[in-house]
């Protein structure tokens, strides 16, 4: 338990905390690793140096003693002792040993010997001894002649030492100071960053209390934050879309289905209180019922159709062929026909002999029946329908014609909306307003369109257009 509640504690920490801390640690571990690296590398320098200088003085020693051939008698002595005394530097001693380790000259400059024993040696030696004073030696054999002996020079660290102290004391002082410093530059840093975050947040509480029309500000720069903004303000701009959508979804599908269930209401109370006494009443109010029904079964299989068709993640069942389009428009008219034998249906599809689409047969036939139907509904008395096509700039056009009483320009831009009846009030037509809605999300799905031109009081010409089947139709389930 004590070795994970630290974990604990810091798991439990903010973004904002850890941020700052980590940021900090960061922040004065890279600073600690130089000054670190930096006061190792000036300590070996300085070693390294004074190494040098003590090696040059050994060797000046020597070629001194080498070339006046010093026998070391009491004549030498007061020149040797002048000789060194020139060579020695503060803090350091420049002995002469014999070969038994007796000194036989000594220079002293401010360096207290104590404790550093007399050694002969056979070879060049040089350690730094820092038992009791922290020192640097050098030994070298001398012979010259008859004479054998050993040259010691010792030069004391302690002017190294107290100025490694010195610099120690300022680098604690100094990375507790860039500690502080740290966890502030960390602190401000981790704001920053952390701002848009909280920005977020807040326009998301505002969202959850006041609605969905609550949006950020992002800030003028061109960073991955501010696209993360921006993403967010699309994000809620489509959300805010589809809840409209939705609610209006349900307000319309509500008021379209309140209708034919009212009605069917009534007349089952009505056959209910008087079909006994009125047979005559049952037929008529039977005959109602049934066609109630019928709009009410077709209104829900649209609501479904549109729904499974705007769904970019359901699979629609599909067949698709090649579809020989003069064919399948002669078709679908000649079944309307026998249907809407009061009506005229002009046909000129010459330019479309032999051109093909791949298309599913059932797509197809649907989207042409409710933009057939839509034209027989606002047709007026003319009761004319031209079906015309024909191929531009690689797209395959089928155009159907009504010369009705058209659509106004404020009506134009709202007639593929789902429930969209243009003058409901006046309209006698009883369609569910979901026929466009339909072809229009169907016709997208093989990269085609549809495009509405009407003037009211002259008639309405609906397009649909197809891309040629020498241009693959890439199909989007």
């Amino acid at each position: 338990m004590r070795n994970v509640w630290p974990l604990s504690w810091i798991a439990r920490l903010t973004i904002k905390w850890k941020l700052t801390l980590s940021s900090a640690l960061l922040l004065f571990l890279l600073f600690a690793f130089y000054n670190v690296a930096q006061f190792i590398y000036l300590e070996r320098w300085m070693v390294s140096k004074e190494r040098v200088n003590i090696e040059q003085q050994m060797n000046d020693t020597l070629n001194y003693f080498l070339e006046r051939e010093s026998s070391f008698d009491e004549q030498e002595m007061g020149a040797l002792q002048a000789f060194l005394n020139n060579l020695t530097r503060s803090n350091q001693l420049i002995r002469v040993l014999d070969s038994e380790g007796e000194v036989l000259l000594s220079v002293n400059n401010e360096l207290e010997d104590e404790g550093l024993q007399p050694k002969p040696v056979t070879e060049t030696e040089v350690l730094r001894q820092s038992r009791g004073l922290d020192l640097l030696i050098i030994r070298s054999p001398l012979t010259i002649h008859q004479f054998s002996g050993t040259i010691e020079i010792a030069h004391s660290m302690q002017e190294l030492t107290e100025w490694k102290e010195a610099i120690f004391h300022a680098m604690l002082i100094f990375g507790l100071g860039g500690l502080g410093l740290c966890a502030l530059g960390g602190g401000l840093l981790s704001w920053q960053l952390l701002k848009p975050l909280q920005a977020m947040t807040d326009t998301i509480r505002k969202i959850k209390k006041s609605g969905l029309q609550e949006r950020m500000k992002p800030p003028n720069h061109d960073d991955e934050l501010s696209e993360l903004m921006q993403l967010f303000n699309e994000m809620m701009d489509q959300v805010e879309r589809s809840f409209s959508r939705q609610k209006q979804f349900v307000q319309d599908a509500s008021h379209e289905l309140r209708t034919p269930i009212s009605i069917l209401e009534g007349h089952l109370a009505m056959l209910q209180r008087w079909g006994k006494e009125h047979p005559e009443r049952v037929e008529e109010s039977l005959q109602i019922s049934r066609e109630e029904l019928t709009r009410l079964k077709r209104l829900v299989q649209e609501l479904l159709l549109l729904t499974r068709a705007e769904l970019s993640n359901t699979e629609l069942s599909v067949s698709l062929e090649s579809l020989l389009v003069k064919n399948e428009i002669e078709k679908v008219v000649k079944s309307l026909r026998p249907v809407h034998c009061d009506y005229y249906f002009e046909l000129d599809l010459r330019l479309l002999e032999g051109e093909q689409l791949l298309l599913d047969p059932v797509h197809f036939e649907q989207m042409l029946l409710i933009v057939l139907d839509n034209a027989i509904k606002y047709s007026g008395d003319s009761r004319c329908i031209k079906v015309t096509g024909s191929c531009k700039e690689g797209m395959l056009v089928i155009q159907v014609s009504d010369e009705g009483i058209g659509i106004s320009k404020e009506d134009l831009p709202l007639v593929m909306d789902r429930f969209y009846r243009v003058d409901r009030a006046r309209s006698s037509q009883r369609g569910s307003g979901l026929g466009l809605a339909i072809a229009k999300s169907l016709i997208e799905r093989y990269n085609g369109s549809i495009l509405i031109h009407s003037k009211v009081g002259i008639g309405t010409t609906v397009e649909l257009q197809f891309q040629q089947l020498h241009e693959r139709v890439d199909f989007h389930s």
